[in-house]
């Protein structure tokens, strides 16, 4: 069985990532408001009840600003560790919200979500991995550090959004004050291109077939050169910058190499009752 994915947004401005089978997916962070994650599913042919569950990263404002509309409009179970919850200040229905903790694993039908923890400047982060089959989709963004954990993981995967924030002479001789660079380069503020590239470069799985370079910064990144930067040294990995400003496409990989493909939903190729098929 295959898994499809893509980023509904990716940024400071908003975060939101689908994975997903034919049956059911989840959502990672909703950061953009209810409302705008249903339109972008809408253009994607996502239906939205095959969303069974989300998972939450960290409480940073642009990880969880539609969470609450969208988890009660949906009425939808939410995965957050009692940390994050608390520091978000989130008021969330008790009875569907279930805590999240280090190395745990939970059983979405046949999605089996991995939480584990990260370097990041927040109250208790959690990078995921999502698994039906054999085949993986990781979540890899809003890291200071690569550590043990995220190269075990990054190497199991068929696909993965990866973060690459910065470019190191960009931000430090851009902007911004002194203090929100040390942030970002401190260890567990953001990954730069070197950072995540070393870690593509070293640990890539030869079954990978999808890198999305993710939460890209507006100010001291450049998409194109950090596209073509991966491009160099991906050999037969499909990679691709995740927008901050729309959704990507619609991807697809499983076990099967041959199987691993691009899919671009076009809504004109449907009958109204074949649309929302995913």
């Amino acid at each position: 069985m295959a898994l499809y994915f893509t980023s509904i947004n990716s940024g400071s401005n908003g975060n939101c990532y689908y994975v997903g089978n034919d049956n059911e997916a989840v959502l990672v962070d909703v950061g953009l408001t209810c409302k705008e994650v249903e339109r972008r599913m809408a253009r994607l042919g996502l239906a939205i009840n095959k969303v069974k569950a989300i998972f939450i990263s960290h409480e940073h404002s642009d990880h969880i600003k539609g969470l609450t509309v969208f988890a009660k409009k949906y009425k939808l179970p939410v995965y957050i560790s009692t940390p994050t919850l608390k520091s978000g200040r989130l008021v969330l229905d008790a009875a569907n919200t279930f805590s999240l903790s280090h190395l745990q694993t939970i059983q979405i039908g046949d999605l089996k979500i991995a939480a584990f923890s990260k370097f990041h400047d927040a109250a208790d982060p959690y990078s995921f991995t999502i698994e039906c089959n054999t085949v993986k989709v990781g979540v890899f963004t809003d890291i200071g550090a690569v550590c043990d954990r995220l190269i075990h993981h990054f190497k199991d995967c068929h696909a993965a959004f990866l973060e690459a924030n910065y470019d190191t002479q960009m931000l430090q001789n851009g902007r911004y004050p002194y203090f929100l660079k040390q942030r970002i380069m401190g260890g567990h503020g953001h990954l730069s291109n070197a950072q995540a590239l070393e870690l593509f470069t070293n640990h890539k799985p030869a079954h990978m077939s999808h890198l999305l370079l993710s939460h890209l910064s507006k100010d001291n990144n450049d998409p194109e050169l950090v596209e073509m930067l991966f491009k160099t040294v991906a050999g037969d990995t499909f990679v691709k910058v995740a927008s901050r400003y729309e959704e990507t496409d619609l991807y697809y990989v499983s076990a099967d190499q041959n199987a691993a493909q691009q899919y671009v939903f076009r809504p004109e190729l449907y009958q109204p009752d074949q649309l929302n098929l995913f």
